[in-house]
């Protein structure tokens, strides 16, 4: 059920990014259809963890995971509404942030995939998935700083609220990075 999650959450990055490559009304729906269905799959694996005794992780680790990766999809969601409700146009910064979003979901995928069966391999992904945490820190500070280049407060308010939600979205695959490497040594 964790897998189906990250592999929801994967989804929803790679519809943000195709959104921040050219935005469309097919792809906000996009959007917001599969931040729905990541809702639906927590709320499933929630309910399935209420009625499970025995888990092979720890129940709360399984429930701060599918939170983690959900919030991925929520400030995919917001960002996207933001973007149409501001009239906020897409620029090379949010463009650089989507691929790097979509890239730390793929590594998050990949570790929960490997988490029993190879956690060697699981380990590696998650330290990836770190990195981009990383690299997304910086694509939003240099964005800050272009922006803050320009006089035009209105814009700079907009678009900072922007920023900020996909450097969230990065912030929420670096706690579940942080998770899953909290599973490992628990389980390994």
């Amino acid at each position: 059920m964790l897998l189906n999650a990250a592999q929801k959450v994967e989804e929803g990055m790679e519809a943000l990014d195709l959104f921040a490559q050219s935005p469309t009304q097919e792809l906000e729906l996009k959007v917001s259809k599969i931040e729905e269905e990541a809702d639906d799959i927590r709320r499933l694996l929630i309910e399935a963890l209420n009625k499970t005794y025995v888990t092979p992780i720890d129940r709360e680790d399984i429930f701060a995971l599918s939170r983690s990766i959900d919030d991925m999809c929520d400030y995919a969601k917001s960002t996207v509404e933001e973007m149409l409700l501001f009239e906020v146009k897409t620029n090379e910064h949010i463009k650089k942030m989507t691929e790097t979003l979509r890239v730390a979901a793929d590594h998050i995928v990949k570790a929960v995939q490997f988490m029993q069966s190879n956690p060697a391999t699981a380990n590696d992904h998650l330290v990836s998935a770190k990195k981009t945490e990383n690299r997304m820190e910086h694509l939003y500070r240099a964005a800050l700083v272009d922006l803050f280049k320009t006089n035009d407060l209105l814009n700079i308010l907009k678009l900072r609220e922007i920023y900020r939600h996909l450097s969230n979205a990065a912030d929420r695959g670096d706690e579940a990075a942080n998770i899953i490497g909290d599973i490992l040594v628990k389980t390994t």
